[in-house]
């Protein structure tokens, strides 16, 4: 018969997580949760006010806020990276891997709520809560606290055979479970995340200015910027600092077709020049289903104009007659219907 352990970790792959972990949530984070603290304190995360938010509770699992009986936390990944052919067309390209299916707070979610169910089913009165980043929870902490992998000099965190392309969640429960051991650093020397970043947003190693992040800028910072050129080409998120990590060229860091993470086909058939002149209901029901429809109208418009300026220079220096060549600097005149 399989152990308590075996159970939990058999129950996550079965709900088809590519990795399970497990932390003891007994001992609050202290190292994790003064570099968060600091981080704050010094105003790199910018407009994120929810980051600032219940600083205290992201301290421990274990508090009224979260789950009081807990003492443990399972960590569970998902990688949601595909390849594409060079040769794809529309607009996919100007969307970070992660946001180019459906959104993950949906699929994800439930799975971790049929994990949930499972833990308090193994043993009488066991509580269990899944948790997402919805919650004041510093994932990435726990995540390598569980051994899921180690966080990398970009802050992602990476898992040596998986790379970095994942999202994580967790189901904290009361349940006393086996923790795993915490893998060292593997960076090394490399600096490659560092170097790439197009807009030098990280200050030092493991540490981003989010201010002058492009996945920040394009989805949490509200209102206009004070540079349009920092953020181009992206129209939501950024995976520069990702696509360059030697962790994230193995075979086992991408996932084949056919899931919830697959780029939807409406990207692939809706180019710039049909974003530039789609009404207010065509783009509403372009974004249905997309971590993008949780961006307020104006900052999406923000966005959008910030890609077609960029088209628009690109086409400039290179006498491309396809591209978009309207008004870029005024808003597209079917939204203004």
């Amino acid at each position: 018969m399989p152990t308590l352990d075996a159970t939990v970790r058999m129950a996550a792959l079965r709900l088809r997580f590519d990795a399970v972990g497990v932390a003891s949530a007994e001992t609050p984070l202290d190292e994790d949760f003064a570099r968060y603290e600091a981080f704050v304190q010094a105003g790199l995360h910018g407009t994120i006010d929810y980051l600032a938010d219940c600083m205290p509770v992201r301290r421990s699992l274990s508090g009224p806020a979260i789950l009081p009986e807990a003492k443990s936390v399972i960590c569970v990944m998902q990688r949601y990276a595909t390849k594409l052919p060079s040769d794809t067309p529309g607009i996919v390209r100007h969307i970070a891997k992660y946001a180019r299916g459906l959104d993950y707070h949906n699929h994800v979610r439930r799975r971790l709520r049929k994990l949930a169910a499972i833990v308090r089913s193994l043993e009488p009165g066991a509580t269990a809560r899944p948790v997402i980043d919805a919650v004041p929870v510093l994932e990435r902490a726990w995540a390598a606290r569980a051994g899921l992998g180690f966080v990398g000099k970009n802050g992602m965190l990476i898992r040596p055979g998986l790379g970095s392309f994942t999202v994580i969640g967790e189901v904290v429960t009361s349940l006393r479970l086996t923790p795993d051991t915490p893998m060292a650093p593997r960076c090394g020397q490399c600096t490659a995340c560092l170097r790439a970043c197009p807009t030098n947003a990280f200050v030092a190693p493991y540490i981003l200015d989010a201010r002058r992040c492009i996945s920040y800028l394009t989805i949490e910072h509200r209102g206009p910027w004070e540079d349009t050129k920092l953020v181009s080409p992206w129209l939501f998120g950024c995976d520069d600092c990702q696509d360059v990590c030697p962790f994230n060229r193995t075979a086992g860091a991408w996932i084949q077709p056919g899931g919830s993470f697959d780029p939807l086909d409406r990207w692939s058939q809706t180019s710039l020049d049909d974003l530039a002149t789609a009404s207010r209901d065509e783009i509403d029901q372009l974004l249905k289903g997309s971590p993008m429809r949780r961006l307020p109208e104006d900052d999406w418009l923000r966005n959008l104009r910030s890609v077609l300026i960029a088209a628009d220079r690109h086409a400039s220096q290179h006498n491309d007659t396809t591209a978009w060549m309207g008004p870029c600097n005024e808003r597209p005149k079917a939204w203004t219907e």
